[in-house]
């Protein structure tokens, strides 16, 4: 038997000032998706539609902005309607419903995409709650994710801006038990988010146990388990961001110590075994940049 789950109702002042300012954000004859920036986007259907066995790569976080959504998880029915922010896990079987609003005839919710790439290095997460997928909104937490949206839409440039937008909000989000799915990973995704936001320090498998509540012991097992061993999974991670920063142009000599290598010829070598080539034939973005004649440009 199917079980309706209410989900708290959002305060109204706070939903009501959220839907407000989030207008610039709004499509009235769209259905799809329309990107807003780099993994910011909406969601639109003009139709009622059910989505069946949604599963998704990454988690979500998002706000309903018109119409209603209905989200099946087993015999779970929830229900959001407007001014609701709510997340949503990766890699779990989901039925969706998204239904317009009788007046505008439209649907849409405002939808950020959550990567491991956004979260620095942050504690486990809390426990998982049973409460369902929306999340209680506060001042801090309207103001921190109106902030992120703008970075994100503000373009290339506001790079550094975004990104500490983007912490800001998932800081604020961490400790709240409806959150937990915006941070489940896998323990080898988890260790590589760390060694991707620090890859400059000297990790070792002890220390990165302790920092996760594990025995080095146990750390070990659970890598070996999923065919993973902590000293390949170190180097993969040091090698992408490394090939990340020679697409930018800095010499490998800088990109070596940026990544925790004290010797070009054991990072030369590092980045060989990973990569398939050397740090020097490592292609750079700038390249494609550089005019081919005197005047003339290459198409990008």
């Amino acid at each position: 038997m199917k079980h309706l789950v209410s989900p708290p109702r959002p305060d109204p002042a706070l939903a009501h000032a959220l839907l407000e300012r989030l207008r610039p954000f709004r499509r009235t004859d769209l259905s799809g998706m329309a990107p807003h920036g780099p993994g910011l986007f909406s969601y639109c259907a003009l139709t009622r539609e059910r989505l069946a066995s949604v599963r998704l790569p990454h988690p979500l976080l998002a706000v309903v902005l018109s119409g209603r959504k209905e989200i099946w998880r087993g015999l779970d029915q929830h229900c959001l309607g407007p001014g609701t922010l709510f997340a949503l896990p990766a890699h779990v079987d989901m039925e969706i419903v998204n239904d317009p609003d009788p007046r505008s005839g439209v649907y849409q919710s405002l939808i950020l995409e959550v990567t491991p790439e956004m979260w620095g290095v942050l504690p486990a997460p809390p426990a998982k709650s049973a409460m369902g997928p929306a999340l209680p909104l506060s001042p801090a937490l309207v103001e921190a994710l109106l902030h992120a949206a703008s970075a994100i839409c503000a373009g290339p440039s506001a790079g550094p801006i975004r990104q500490a937008r983007l912490a800001e909000l998932l800081a604020l989000l961490h400790p709240v038990p409806e959150a937990s799915v915006l941070f489940d990973l896998p323990l080898a995704a988890r260790i590589a988010q760390m060694v991707r936001a620090r890859p400059e320090l000297e990790w070792q498998a002890d220390a990165v146990a302790r920092a996760l509540g594990l025995s080095p012991s146990t750390l070990r097992r659970r890598l070996r388990a999923g065919g993973e061993s902590f000293a390949a999974l170190l180097r993969r991670e040091r090698m992408a961001v490394a090939a990340r920063l020679l697409a930018q142009g800095l010499p490998s000599g800088m990109v070596a110590g940026a990544v925790g290598y004290a010797s070009r010829a054991h990072f030369a070598r590092a980045y060989r075994a990973e990569q398939g080539q050397n740090p020097a034939s490592a292609p750079s973005v700038l390249s494609a940049l550089a005019p081919e004649k005197p005047g003339q440009f290459v198409a990008t």
